[in-house]
């Protein structure tokens, strides 16, 4: 007789009735999102956070060339001493001083520039400062050895090569980083799921068998069920808590902006405004219009099915592996030796991912990844948004499936015999004799 749904019922019920598992569904989105309201309010304290900083240049070259912004004022000291100077910014509070001492040349003050302050200036705040001066001392020199700067300026040329397709489909540099992030996304959670639920089946089994209640169980159902059993319910009981994170999630921050009046979308931050300034040069609009039209060429529609197949594929994989691993083993604490043949191709699949796939996604290393059924569900999701043939995802799946269908049997046999094993630490030599009971 098959108890399989059984056995899925009363494993899914068994979770989702557990005090722990619903504290964690309900708890986990409002931690989250009580982390995003403390960073949104600390980044809106910092950002009212007004900076005033005093110049002090005694070569006068660029005393006039800092303009106040939303963030920072800057104010011009003349007639005084680097003393009297830095008095006079702690006295009125200041961020900090710049200053810049006159040499015999007046435009050779590369090494003469100094910044005083209380506390350790930011990195933008220095590059910025940096970025202005060297500006205007190049300008200068120029125009001193006789240059036009207008004329200059005209010549430079900005060369944007247009990437299109033989088939006349425009693509730009931007589309090799968004086809990563999509397969980076899609690796990175599955690889989440694995690693939160894989351990969730692991401790499942580990407790019914330290209970002993997997005696009575395992006499009228047979172990291959039961541990099939145990990965669909818990995987369904996964699915059940992420679908609720999403929903309360949702809700949660919709509730946190309206009572609060804390909208994350709205803060202006350095960074924001970097970013809005570079969209107002049509160069970077244009790059980001290519982006857009490149997000539509995805193949959507391939890489929504070959998410949801890899991904259950990867995942039942892997959790036959946990399952096994908790059979074997008393308690969690035993687990450890058998964690890391499992996890080292999960974490190979990802630096494959990364390093390869972006700069060569069709090449040796990656292609070949991409067929090895422990990195392929993580390495063809990479490279699927730069075009994967269908019979090569096929035969990738039909690999990964088959994988599966021999791990299950791998497993089943540890399952079978470690099962009913007590009191004694397995190695891998006994794991090898079990598989031939």
């Amino acid at each position: 007789m098959n108890h399989l749904p059984l056995i899925i019922k009363r494993e899914y019920l068994t979770k989702v009735r557990n005090k722990s598992f619903i504290v964690m569904t309900f708890v986990s989105p409002l931690v989250g999102v009580a982390l995003i309201a403390v960073v949104a309010y600390l980044s809106q304290l910092n950002n009212d956070k007004l900076r005033s900083i005093a110049i002090l240049d005694d070569t006068g070259l660029v005393s006039g060339l800092f303009e106040n912004t939303e963030y920072t004022s800057y104010k011009v000291l003349d007639g005084i001493t680097l003393e009297s100077a830095k008095e006079l910014v702690e006295t009125d509070g200041d961020f900090g001083l710049l200053y810049i001492s006159k040499s015999k040349d007046s435009l050779n003050v590369v090494d003469r520039v100094r910044f005083f302050s209380d506390e350790s200036p930011s990195l933008s705040i220095i590059s910025g400062l940096e970025r202005k001066i060297e500006k205007k001392l190049s300008e200068t020199k120029l125009q001193l050895d006789g240059m036009d700067l207008d004329k200059i300026k005209a010549s430079i040329t900005s060369v944007n090569i247009a990437q299109e397709t033989f088939s006349g489909q425009k693509t730009s540099k931007l589309d090799s980083y968004l086809k990563l992030g999509f397969g980076g996304a899609a690796g990175y959670l599955l690889f989440m799921f694995i690693i939160i639920y894989g351990n969730m089946i692991m401790r499942s089994v580990i407790e019914e068998k330290t209970s002993r209640i997997i005696e009575i169980i395992i006499s009228s159902v047979k172990p291959i069920q039961l541990m099939m059993g145990k990965i669909i319910g818990t995987s369904l009981a996964g699915i059940t808590q992420f679908a609720i994170w999403l929903v309360l999630g949702g809700i949660l921050v919709f509730a946190l902006t309206a009572i609060l009046g804390i909208s994350i979308a709205d803060l202006q931050t350095p960074q924001q405004q970097m970013m809005q300034d570079a969209m107002a040069n049509p160069t970077v609009s244009n790059e980001v219009q290519l982006a857009i039209q490149s997000f539509f060429n995805l193949p959507l529609a391939n890489l929504m099915i070959a998410f949801l197949l890899f991904f259950i594929g990867g995942y039942l994989l892997y959790s036959s592996l946990y399952a096994a691993v908790g059979a074997a083993v008393d308690n969690e604490t035993d687990t450890q030796q058998f964690m890391l043949p499992i996890i080292m191709p999960l974490i190979l699949s990802v630096y494959v991912g990364l390093f390869t796939v972006i700069e060569d996604p069709h090449g040796t290393v990656s292609t070949v990844f991409s067929f090895i059924p422990f990195t392929s569900p993580v390495v063809m999701l990479m490279r699927i948004p730069f075009g994967v043939p269908i019979w090569q995802q096929v035969l990738s799946l039909a690999i990964l499936l088959s994988t599966f269908a021999f791990t299950v049997w791998f497993a089943a046999k540890i399952y079978r015999v470690g099962i009913l094993m007590y009191g004694k630490k397995p190695s891998y030599k006994e794991l090898f004799k079990w598989l031939r009971y």
